[in-house]
């Protein structure tokens, strides 16, 4: 592998290949930056996924699967932060890399109001 920057066969082993097939390397304090906020979005993901299962199995009120519902929005809310993390790694990867502006991150408008909903539907639950 060639150390040569210009060289256009340097990134061939780095995945996903249409983040790094284009533009020159960013300074690598941003990448790390960039890493960072993909795993800050993921341990939330993990929360929200393990605060699904807890709902679940503690079972909140007196009827079983009262809490299901609400257990399965934060779950759901959990695997898209996960999804859209990786997604959105990528795409701010590709805008450094190129240049260009950072891409807005739908997420951020989404998930707060999921977890709103949750935290109504758990207020419900728990009155």
């Amino acid at each position: 592998m060639s150390s040569n920057p210009s060289d256009p066969g340097r990134n061939l082993w780095r995945r996903p290949a249409w983040v790094y097939d284009k533009g020159a390397e960013p300074d690598y304090r941003f990448s790390f930056a960039n890493e960072r906020t993909f795993l800050a979005w993921i341990r939330t993901a993990l929360a929200l996924i393990a605060s699904g299962v807890a709902v679940d199995v503690i079972g909140l009120s007196g009827e079983p699967g009262d809490a299901r519902p609400l257990a399965a929005l934060l779950v759901a809310l959990g695997m898209g932060a996960a999804l859209l993390a990786g997604v959105r790694w990528a795409r701010a990867e590709r805008a450094m890399r190129l240049g260009q502006p950072l891409p807005g991150f739908i997420l951020v408008a989404v998930l707060p109001i999921g977890i709103a909903v949750a935290g109504v539907a758990l207020s419900a639950l728990l009155w």
